[in-house]
């Protein structure tokens, strides 16, 4: 029937909705598919209902919310309102994934996790963990992602210190998880930190290389270590944008494009989920994340 065919909605605060959105939707299945740029958090209440209202309600589920974007919190708070704004039995799917950052952080930790089950049973519970670019949209939800799996997690700046104490308040407001922050401006810095790290994530710029041989020299402790920079420089020396275990001075290097097959994995299976659904979908950190662990077992 025509009433149930799939529909997806992408919306952004951006100038424009995102071309590997709509690539990886169209590859999902979707062949229905609504861009709406700068929109604003108050605006989504009204496209929600919207886009809930004007369905029968068997086909609901098959309406899909898609939250891009390049700001996780702003995405945050935007799903947070679309599924307030939600109710039976005009129930729509949705899911935030602002710059692919959900998924890609997902698929960031749980590589990480695989390759530390091979020595520790535990996997991340525990383990020292050192995020680099933790600002950023990728940086700081893998922080919560590794820290919800029980990691203990230091946010790194290579600024001053207050910035990434201000992201540790609001995503401890957001997620509950408790944040250790640092800054590491110099290499001389970074060279005194990296000894204490048992797993090291590299989310900074693209092009930058923020650990260099000689500190991964000084990691005595590294277990592992992850980049999601595909643009050389790495972000890391010695890992490769394909490497699943690259060998490290202590440790092993997973790549940029390692972690992204794995990402693109997750986002293409969540979206062709929403795309199918007799059931509305809401896809928050925990069920992205437990995705990517299932996929990469």
């Amino acid at each position: 029937m025509a009433e149930s065919a799939p529909i997806l909605h992408i919306i952004t605060p951006l100038s424009h909705v995102s071309p590997f959105d709509v690539n990886m939707a169209v590859d999902a299945g979707y062949t229905t598919i609504a861009p709406y740029s700068r929109v604003a958090l108050a605006e989504v209440r009204d496209l929600t209902q919207d886009m809930m209202f004007s369905r029968a309600p068997q086909s609901a589920p098959r309406t899909g919310l898609f939250i891009g974007g390049k700001d996780a919190a702003l995405a945050l708070d935007m799903a947070a309102e679309a599924k307030a704004s939600i109710f039976p039995p005009f129930e729509i799917s949705i899911f935030p994934d602002p710059a692919g950052s959900f998924t890609t952080a997902a698929a960031m930790i749980a590589k990480v996790e695989q390759a530390l089950l091979k020595t520790r049973p535990k996997g991340l519970e525990g383990v020292a963990v050192q995020v680099y670019g933790a600002t950023g949209v990728v940086g700081s939800i893998a922080a919560v992602i590794a820290a919800q799996a029980g990691a203990l997690v230091t946010l790194v700046s290579h600024r001053e210190v207050a910035a990434v104490e201000e992201k540790a308040k609001d995503l401890k407001a957001r997620f509950g998880v408790e944040l250790a922050c640092t800054a590491a401006v110099t290499d001389s810095e970074k060279a005194k930190l990296v000894p204490e790290a048992e797993v090291v994530l590299a989310a900074g710029k693209a092009g930058v290389e923020i650990l260099t041989a000689a500190h991964l020299q000084a990691a005595t402790r590294l277990l592992v270590a992850a980049d999601v920079n595909a643009v050389p420089p790495a972000g890391i020396a010695g890992i490769g944008a394909h490497d699943a275990a690259a060998v490290l001075p202590h440790g092993i290097g997973i790549g940029a494009l390692a972690i992204g097959n794995l990402k693109y994995a997750v986002q293409h299976t969540l979206l062709k989920q929403m795309c199918v659904t007799d059931t509305p979908l809401f896809f928050d950190l925990p069920a992205i994340f437990k995705l990517a662990r299932e996929l990469d077992a």
